[in-house]
């Protein structure tokens, strides 16, 4: 009996020292995950938050702006959390909270601005060739026969 003890005892800590290997491993593994998950999601997420924080810090009166519910119109007064726009020449004016700014700027520079981040990808690829459109050759038209049945 005594002897199946120290068996055990002995297997037991065979076991535990591959245990603990293995361990390590996966404690590694854990962190890399986070480091992962930190440079892919977290901080570029930070940098967007930042963005956004100092665009709406740095509205003054004459702006133009879009929320992010799609109304455009004219910054006419500004407190610390909310800006009175105006959005058309009737003198209709809204008052939205800065959380609530979604781009600054005209629509054409908007626009624009659009268009230049999807063209940095672009401009690293050769500029394709642009061709002349070609004359249009006059299509043939084919008469069809109709075929009536007798009764």
């Amino acid at each position: 009996m005594f002897n199946l003890i120290t068996t055990a005892y002995a297997e037991s800590g065979s076991a535990a020292t591959t245990a603990s290997g293995g361990g390590m491993s996966s404690i590694l593994m854990i962190v890399v995950m986070l480091a992962i998950f930190y440079f892919l999601l977290i901080r570029p997420e930070n940098k967007r938050k930042k963005q956004a924080e100092e665009m709406r810090s740095s509205l003054k009166k004459g702006d133009w702006l879009t929320t992010i519910g799609g109304v455009y119109g004219r910054v006419v007064s500004i407190t610390d959390r909310t800006v009175v726009i105006e959005t058309s020449e009737d003198r209709v004016r809204l008052e939205f909270l800065k959380s609530a700014i979604g781009q600054v700027g005209t629509l054409d520079e908007q626009a624009a601005a659009m268009q230049r981040g999807g063209k940095k990808a672009k401009k690293e690829e050769a500029p394709a060739e642009v061709e002349a459109p070609k004359a249009e050759s006059p299509v043939e038209e084919t008469k069809v026969e109709e075929t009536k049945t007798e009764e």
